[in-house]
């Protein structure tokens, strides 16, 4: 019974191809068309050949050690008819990009075990623009059953060669088809994944900055697909304690402006997430005050010695270590980790720090008027500097303390419009987390911490973004 034929849906631009010829080439030698990517086929020891049906042509199809390469059987044509062979062009992947194997067969109603045995179904992640990735399946088609599973073995022998992945979950990754089944694998193995790979999965409205620093883009499928792809980031962890005692683990926080907003904001939970940021915003640039605060802090040392002791666990700072100290009335201060990519700041709070390059981005904003503090809050979400302000300092450090020294953040009976802070308490956002203190934090880095599941990113200088309240 004849089957039909569906056609392949990677396409040669997602799955890699040779550079064009033009159209009408003049006509070379073959040995001199060869490009970089046959070059480095030439190179790499040949595991299996064999003919498949990929999309609607016969290909020669090569497994080596790092590739999967295939090029359409093309009648014999005249020697030296060069022009032609270049019409024939080679497409490959990568095996890394797969992640994935099996058999594909197609079943009728009387067959009652396993059905007619079409060929093998390949997935493969692929990257898409603006950090994205998605995935996608390439089928290589051949009904003999030997043929097949002398490949498929391969396929499998290859995958369990790579480190750091977990079962395979691309049951999710189509979970209109197995709602069921998709809803139980979430909750059971997929929930707790994600959440390490930095994706809040109860959404509460606030920025979620470290899921979207490791994947340059908030994307629950991209996420899932690092998860399973194995891709892995060391990032740096900060912990917050007072007098002596831990109160959390972190990568950023602020206090002042940053702190208020989310006390704010918090008191006004049956407000859309959105609706409660710009009217938490709004509120407290009417009520804009600075605080008086000490804050001390100990300069990175990017010297190899020092940071290789550290990264060993030193427990206390070297008594050779300079602190410095600075004070006065300060809007808002920031610590961060990370950049801090989110929906309002595409290039991150702290734009010129990384997931773990041992260092925070201290980040100060003295007393200013408030319409000279909101253009640098809206330089946040432009391509602009949003540090070249004369009231606004920045520092590479690796531990901070924090100490307000007035009472503007506490509770006072006679300000009863005050709505930012619990009685004797200062408030922070860490992590978009309301943490309240009574005194001084100390904040220290600690390097490489935490392997959580993300990947390298591009930049995206493009991006322009307006928010509602300004």
């Amino acid at each position: 019974m004849p089957w039909r034929r569906r056609r392949n849906r990677v396409s040669a631009l997602e799955g890699g191809r040779e550079e064009e010829a033009p159209p009408k080439a003049a006509a070379v030698p073959s040995a001199l068309l060869t490009s970089p990517q046959q070059t480095e086929a030439a190179a790499e020891r040949i595991l299996l050949r064999g003919i498949f049906e990929i999309g609607r042509d016969s290909c020669d199809v090569v497994l080596s050690e790092r590739a999967l390469r295939w090029r359409p059987i093309q009648p014999e044509r005249p020697a030296g008819d060069s022009q032609y062979d270049l019409l024939c062009k080679e497409e490959f992947i990568e095996l890394k990009d797969i992640f994935s194997v099996k058999l594909k067969r197609r079943w009728s109603v009387k067959q009652q075990r396993s059905g007619t045995l079409l060929g093998i179904t390949l997935f493969i992640c692929l990257k898409k623009e603006q950090n994205k990735l998605k995935n996608s399946t390439l089928d290589l088609i051949n009904l003999s059953e030997d043929h097949c599973d002398i490949w498929f073995r391969q396929f499998k022998k290859i995958l369990a060669g790579f480190p750091n992945r977990p079962k395979s979950l691309k049951i999710l990754l189509n979970p209109q088809s197995h709602k069921k089944e998709a809803t139980q694998v979430y909750y059971q193995k997929v929930e707790p994944l994600l959440k390490l790979a930095g994706i809040k999965t109860d959404v509460t409205g606030s920025t979620n900055v470290l899921a979207h620093s490791l994947h340059g883009v908030p994307h629950v499928i991209t996420a899932t697909l690092h998860i399973i792809m194995g891709h892995v980031e060391l990032v740096d962890v900060c912990t917050f304690s007072t007098a002596g005692k831990l109160l959390r683990f972190g990568f950023s926080a602020m206090f002042g402006f940053g702190g208020r907003t989310l006390a704010l904001a918090e008191k006004y939970r049956w407000m859309s997430p959105n609706q409660r940021r710009d009217f938490a915003v709004v509120k407290a640039l009417a009520k804009l005050k600075a605080e008086d605060c000490e804050i001390s802090f100990l300069p990175f040392n990017s010297s190899d010695d020092v940071q290789e002791r550290r990264a060993q666990g030193s427990p206390k700072s070297d008594c050779n270590d300079q602190w410095q100290m600075i004070q006065g009335q300060f809007l808002n201060v920031s610590i961060m980790a990370i950049p801090c990519l989110c929906s309002v700041a595409p290039r991150g709070l702290a734009p010129n720090t990384r997931l773990n390059n041992g260092s925070m981005a201290l980040i100060i904003a003295r007393n200013t008027s408030r319409p000279e503090f909101i253009k640098h809050l809206k330089r946040y979400a432009s391509v602009k500097n949003q540090f070249n302000f004369p009231f606004v300092e920045t520092y590479t450090v690796e531990e901070v303390k924090v100490h307000p020294r007035n009472n503007t953040g506490v509770y006072d009976p006679e300000e009863e419009e005050d709505e930012t802070a619990s009685e004797n308490c200062f408030p922070w956002n860490v992590d978009g987390d309301l943490m309240e203190v009574a005194s001084e934090v100390h904040i220290r880095l600690h390097p490489r911490l935490i392997s959580l599941y993300g990947g390298s990113m591009e930049e995206i200088n493009d991006s322009k973004v307006t928010s509602n309240c300004f």
